[in-house]
């Protein structure tokens, strides 16, 4: 057992005094004291660490390519979209393993003591699934434990190109999955986290209102009864007027106070 005493530390009853925090072997914190004598090792402020709450780890070795205006006066996120889409298809499992593995260690760097990851770069360019369906999600619960980081894996279902249930476009094809192979999948992210420390987590992720049926949708809460349910709510002013037009609604709609 590690044991850390702060001076002023940050609870969630709000700031306290001479603060001693019990930690195991594994890294979970087992207890907590107020006005507890000076122990172990000392520091003046003890702060949570804050999550990332929603990451795609392999955008960030294009960082740097799409941030600057071009000549273009009508570059938006649809245009930087179509950069994306041409540079994942240039990585393979071992690229996105060693690509989420450095940007996990620079967010330890940064503070952060885990990570959300929301994950749709399922298959081989072409959209072909690789034999083991959970490849990448296996290749992200290796940088975690390669990284030490705090990991919840959110893997994404995305079926449709828009609401009209349009095919997927050749640049979104690698993320699709109909419903039953995307329950396959998922099962197969789940079983990758098993060697992960025990207060990993793992959700589910509908991509979006324009990417996966309402049919789908309303199955989630029975299909996936745990973890949290994470998903792109309302990304662009397109895509709010395509979900108003064929839902009669936007998608995030506050009700009356």
């Amino acid at each position: 057992m590690n044991t850390v005493w702060a001076e002023t530390a940050l609870l969630p009853t709000g700031w306290a005094s001479g603060v001693r925090v019990d930690i195991d072997a594994s890294g979970l914190i087992i207890d907590v004291k107020q006005d507890a004598p000076a122990v172990g090792e000392q520091t003046s402020f003890l702060l949570p660490s804050p999550a990332n709450a929603h990451s795609h780890a392999f955008q960030r070795a294009m960082s740097g390519l799409t941030e600057q205006r071009g000549p273009n006066p009508k570059d938006s996120f649809w245009t930087w979209r179509q950069l994306m889409f041409r540079f994942l298809n240039r990585l393979k499992p071992q690229h996105i393993q060693a690509i989420t593995a450095f940007v996990q260690m620079e967010m330890l760097e940064a503070g952060y003591a885990t990570n959300a990851e929301f994950h749709y770069l399922h298959h081989q360019p072409g959209g072909i699934p690789y034999d083991n369906l959970a490849e990448i999600s296996e290749r992200i619960a290796a940088a975690a434990d390669q990284t030490g980081i705090g990991l919840c894996l959110l893997p994404v279902h995305y079926e449709f190109g828009g609401c009209d249930g349009r095919a997927l476009t050749t640049g979104q094809i690698r993320f699709g999955n109909d419903m039953d192979r995307f329950n396959a999948l998922h099962s197969g992210a789940v079983s990758a986290l098993s060697s992960l420390p025990k207060d990993t987590g793992y959700g589910v992720a509908p991509h979006s209102l324009r990417a996966v049926s309402a049919e789908n949708l309303q199955s989630y809460s029975a299909l996936f009864p745990t973890g949290p349910i994470h998903m792109h709510l309302a990304e662009q002013v397109p895509e709010v007027g395509e979900v108003q037009k064929q839902w009669g609604a936007r998608p995030c709609r506050m009700g009356p106070r």
